[in-house]
């Protein structure tokens, strides 16, 4: 990991002493989670949203360990926790990302308390965790809308889709039989 990337990437208890200071020098800090495993458009367009709602995007992604616990599907996560985090520290949106091992981030917000926490629409605003903590305090949450039709599973099914189609064309070029006398099979004669 780069220099510039290692600044953001942060422990937990590093993030909220520099929290803390920059929250006392009137910076508005939001808080937002996920396991980011495989980067789209609708990751992007919601963490540019989160931005745009304060002055520090934090962003807490699930370990390994905690995808597995969320049970997202067999072979989940694709990508290892220290490969997403400096993945989301690459984004320009993002200031700092904290790895988390438990299945939410209520310890993670419990801990930094941001000034805004943020998910996304697929979670109902009274069902958000760290809710009551984060208003408590005075702040807000939101849960902004997601892309249509896009997410990391629907992502993992047209890859899987894919490639269960070329695997079909290859084994259909390699079972039918050229009978021109080239040697060569052109695959679109044959469905």
């Amino acid at each position: 990991m780069s220099g510039r990337l290692r600044e953001k990437v942060k422990p937990l208890s590093e993030l909220r002493s520099l929290l803390t200071q920059q929250q006392k020098a009137g910076a508005r800090v939001v808080l937002t989670n996920g396991c980011f495993d495989l980067l789209h458009i609708g990751h992007i367009r919601y963490l540019e949203s989160a931005r745009s709602l304060g002055d520090i995007l934090v962003v807490a992604v699930n370990s390994d360990r905690s995808v597995r616990l969320l049970r997202k599907g067999p072979g989940r996560p694709i990508v290892p926790d220290t490969q997403r985090a400096e993945v989301v520290a690459a984004l320009a949106m993002v200031d700092y990302v904290v790895v988390f091992d438990e299945p939410n981030p209520l310890q993670v917000i419990a801990a930094l308390q941001p000034d805004v926490l943020v998910k996304g629409g697929d979670w109902p605003p009274d069902q958000i965790i760290g809710r009551d903590l984060v208003e408590a305090k005075g702040g807000a949450v939101h849960a902004l809308p997601c892309v249509p039709g896009v997410s990391t599973s629907h992502l993992i099914e047209r890859i899987l889709h894919s490639s269960t189609q070329d695997a079909s064309l290859r084994d259909t070029a390699h079972h039918t039989r050229d009978h021109s006398g080239s040697g060569t099979v052109d695959v679109s004669r044959h469905g």
